[in-house]
């Protein structure tokens, strides 16, 4: 039996929704941030890089429904835009020249914030850990809404064939997963290398059964994601089959069954690769970033 306040909606969560008080003190960050910490930007540097004259070097479309992969240089600016209007945009990132170096989703989540914008800085996976782009400007603006959703997220993930088929017993290939899959495969790279992503013009949060939601995207044409290379990468996108998730149901939702709702709110992203007309002046402080230097071999040793 259903009480006035339970919601048969909401999928069961072994979270409480209510606040217990512990009296316990108010946490800090795990990573508190510091000056002269290496996990942040130098935002003088930063900022003088948004703010320096650029050539816009090349434009890559990506349609809607699809993915596409290009490759960056370092010490380029590139732009994620919505130029029709709001869309979801799911990005990997990978060391061009390595591609087992690629974007850590968690740990930038724990090193800044489970939804990032200006001067945040997207890492790469261990062993290597450093910066693969360190974000320039955010036309959204860190959004913040009266439900908690925020916007470019680290807390979810792409959508994929495999949950969709879970749920629903039915094939279906418009996913996140697969369109960033076809992207690579002419890189050499396969489904195995396709990775957490980040989840840009997303807006997310956790509701007070501490579940993940998604609102409707709020990106308009004139809306954008920018960062800069520290390395040379390989970035692939995916134009969500979501849409700007206003229809969204993947599985479950028996009017979306041919998705004829969402594929309403599918438009297409695009990249921008702009290169600073001044490079030696802009860059003049900035270094290419360093791998970790840790010899301790796990606590291994050889022949004593």
């Amino acid at each position: 039996m259903t009480t006035k306040d339970e919601n048969p909606t909401i999928a069961a969560s072994s979270q409480r929704p209510e606040r217990t008080t512990y009296n316990v003190p108010k946490p800090v960050p795990a990573y508190y941030p510091h000056s002269g910490s290496p996990i942040y930007a130098d935002k003088e540097l930063y900022t003088r890089i948004a703010k320096a004259p650029k050539k816009l070097v090349k434009t890559h479309s990506c349609a809607p429904r699809s993915g596409i992969a290009v490759t960056i240089p370092a010490k380029s600016v590139f732009r994620i835009t919505t130029p029709e209007g709001p869309q979801v945009c799911d990005l990997n990132i990978w060391n061009l020249h390595n591609p087992r170096e690629r974007f850590w989703a968690a740990r930038t989540r724990q090193l800044h914030s489970a939804h990032v914008s200006t001067f945040d800085r997207l890492w790469s996976n261990l062993p290597y850990l450093r910066p693969l782009v360190t974000i320039t400007a955010d036309s959204m603006e860190a959004r913040h809404d009266e439900w908690g959703g925020r916007v470019h997220d680290t807390l979810g993930t792409r959508c994929d064939p495999y949950v969709d088929k879970l749920i629903s017993g039915i094939d279906n290939d418009l996913h996140c997963h697969s369109n960033l899959t076809r992207s690579v495969m002419p890189y050499g790279l396969t489904e195995f290398d396709v990775h957490d992503v980040l989840n840009v013009f997303q807006v997310t949060g956790l509701n007070e059964h501490d579940q993940y939601f998604m609102e409707a995207c709020p990106a308009t044409s004139s809306d954008y994601f920018e960062c800069f290379c520290e390395q040379d990468l390989l970035v692939a996108i995916s134009a969500c089959p979501g849409g700007d998730l206003s229809q969204w149901g993947w599985g479950e939702n028996e009017e979306n069954t041919e998705e004829s709702k969402m594929i309403d709110c599918c438009r297409p992203l695009a990249i921008e690769v702009y290169q600073l007309q001044d490079e030696e002046n802009v860059l003049k402080c900035w270094n290419p970033p360093q791998y970790i230097d840790y010899k301790g071999n796990h606590g291994l040793r050889g022949p004593q």
